[in-house]
């Protein structure tokens, strides 16, 4: 079996080195084969815009083959005259934003007398010669190093290690090319052997200690690729799809997380079960957005722990909404609030708008208490569903409104302009004031809260992990379980963690692991919970994914993962259900995510 070596091993840190890179590293390779020869790589500003040429009848033409010349497409057409518009457009400047430039041109006929009727043409372009923000290299069919002499200064040429230069030789080359395919066998997929590895570093290596940069040819066009030679610290990736590239390199920032926070995971004391109990409590958490990658993302940046991962039971909910094959989140949450499928956008309201009975108002006809908690907007569409019913998840006032005539005890998010600044005048603090409530728009006033039934609402400590919400999921849960265990009454809790999704609609990896982590604290204290208090069950699950996210690199042992979004938006993947406690066993399998209701009342009702 061959000894393979991820690039850690060659003391490459990806996250360090691949935040270096810009569009200047990228090398349009066979550009003119593109729909819009040079535009396309030089609005997204590349560093080196590369151009095959034959000399035709005393003309350069750009062309893959002689096969493929057309007589339109000469070099000055094509490429000079183009650089000539946009330098004086900009004031001598290559780009708005001062990057250099290297047009690379790869003869292809005799080397000579094609590279003597480039500098004649150059030198009709004084503005390009005399620019210190261009540079014109040479490729492909070159001129002994000997004779470089004999070429205007603004000449330069693109080296090859094999080639042994004079010092003044060495000035005219200004970067160093190789074929990727003699040194090594790797294909673009995976990693590379030990062995070839090795031999691409000592390659790198020795032009680097020239002072040179280096690109090789005949690399694979795809991410791996990408990632792989960035980690080798290579100065230039070719590419035949800049626009890729570009939008992989720019948002590397936002892909990327190093994490530097590590918590202990909770491992439950009843792994093996709870016996045939039903349980009497229920602790619903929802991580929105969480999808099986951003559970594995979490773990892997947590260095391979995770309490979400201790939990016994595991099973697939199907999220697919009435009207959709992607759900929202108002669908999502009303099948798991209700039991029964609904339209994207419709909060606990049926197809036709008709009101759903919700699990908060048929257990409070049990004399359960409930509370509901999110790390966002209260009356965002996952906890409104499990207080409200409208027909437009936007309605955020009436969703409010709504909750006045619902029987739960406990509220805890942000929002607080939608009870108390609302654009109708009414003040809904007031009016669940004079319905027994205490009300604060003050998180650090809910340790001194003594009701049992109480809003907390500030928009201050909802803000995102990197924002500093700290603690607010965790302090928030402990209050609830504190509170309902003076009533000694059965109780319910659904608590969300909302900004998984958030960070998945901005498409930033470190959003979502940094949302993730904390999430899974507050896992790991609900299990505890259930381990001190085994009556209750514990449910951890999500009303979607958002996403698309896919991991393309990470290394658990250093606790960094590198993420890949496919859209800013929902997707329609089964999301992961654990469960914990007992009647834990009935969450095993696949099915609708109304099912999540309809096991938890049955159990319930058993009771």
């Amino acid at each position: 079996m061959k000894k393979i070596i991820t690039l850690f091993c060659l003391h490459f840190f990806l996250l360090a080195q691949a935040q270096e890179y810009s569009s200047s590293n990228i090398h349009s390779h066979n550009d003119y084969a593109g729909k819009l020869p040079f535009y396309e790589a030089y609005s997204n500003e590349t560093g080196v815009i590369e151009a095959d040429v034959f000399l035709v009848n005393n003309e350069l033409m750009v062309a893959h083959t002689a096969k493929e010349i057309a007589p339109q497409n000469t070099l000055k057409s094509l490429y000079l005259d183009p650089l000539a518009t946009k330098f004086k457009t900009l004031g001598g400047k290559a780009y708005s934003s001062n990057k250099p430039l290297i047009l690379m041109i790869d003869i292809k006929t005799e080397a000579d007398p094609t590279l003597k009727l480039i500098a004649q043409q150059l030198k009709t372009y004084p503005e390009l010669i005399s620019n210190k923000n261009l540079k014109v290299v040479i490729s492909g069919n070159r001129p002994s190093a000997v004779n470089w002499k004999e070429y205007p200064e603004f000449i330069y040429f693109d080296g090859r290690l094999n080639e042994n230069y004079s010092p003044d030789q060495l000035s005219r080359v200004e970067m160093i090319s190789e074929d990727l395919k003699e040194i090594t066998i790797w294909n673009g997929k995976g990693v590379m052997t030990q062995a070839d590895a090795e031999k691409v570093q000592s390659i790198i290596k020795k032009v680097h200690d020239q002072h040179k940069k280096i690109r090789f040819w005949a690399t694979q066009d795809n991410v791996n690729t990408w990632m792989t030679l960035m980690n080798l610290k290579v100065d230039f990736i070719g590419t035949d799809n800049v626009p890729e590239l570009t939008h992989f390199i720019n948002n590397i920032k936002s892909t990327f997380y190093q994490n530097t926070e590590f918590h202990q995971v909770y491992v439950p004391k009843n792994a093996l079960g709870f016996g045939k109990k039903n349980p009497k409590n229920v602790i619903l958490l929802i991580g929105d957005g969480m999808g099986l990658t951003q559970i594995y993302a979490g773990y892997t940046a947590n260095k391979g722990q995770l309490s979400l991962f201790n939990i016994p039971t595991q099973g697939l909910s199907i999220t697919k909404s009435s009207d959709s094959y992607i759900t929202d989140s108002a669908a999502g949450a009303t099948a798991m609030a209700t039991g029964h499928k609904s339209n994207n956008r419709f909060i606990s309201v049926d197809e036709n708008g008709k009101p759903l009975e919700l699990i908060t108002q048929q257990l409070a006809k049990k004399n359960y208490k409930t509370a509901i908690i999110s790390a966002g907007n209260i009356t965002d569409a996952t906890p409104a569903a499990y207080y409200a019913h409208q027909p437009e998840r936007s309605y955020s006032e009436q969703i409010a409104e709504d909750f006045l005539s619902n029987p739960s005890d406990i509220l805890i998010g942000g929002g607080t302009k939608e009870f108390t600044s609302r654009k109708d005048g009414k003040d809904l603090s007031k009016v669940l004031i004079e319905k027994g409530y205490t009300f604060s728009d003050k998180f650090n006033t809910l340790d001194t809260i003594k009701n049992t039934k109480f809003i907390v609402l500030d928009d201050a400590s909802v803000v995102s992990m990197k924002d500093g919400r700290g603690d607010f999921l965790t302090k928030s849960f402990a209050k609830a379980t504190s509170t309902f265990a003076k009533t000694k009454n059965p109780f319910f809790i659904m608590a969300e963690g909302a900004q998984i999704d958030y960070g998945g609609h901005k498409t930033n990896v470190e959003y979502v692991v940094r949302e993730m982590l904390d999430f899974d604290k507050l896992v790991g204290q609900a299990m505890e919970f259930v381990d001190k208090n085994p009556e209750t069950l514990l449910i951890v699950t999500a009303d979607h994914e958002t996403g698309g996210l896919s991991l393309i690199d990470g290394n658990i042992e250093k606790g960094y993962v590198h993420g890949s979004f496919s859209t800013n938006d929902h997707t329609a993947v089964p999301v992961p259900v654990f469960a914990y406690g007992p009647g834990a066993e009935n969450f095993n399998g696949v099915y609708q995510n109304t099912e999540i209701y309809t096991k938890i009342m049955a159990l319930l009702v058993k009771k």
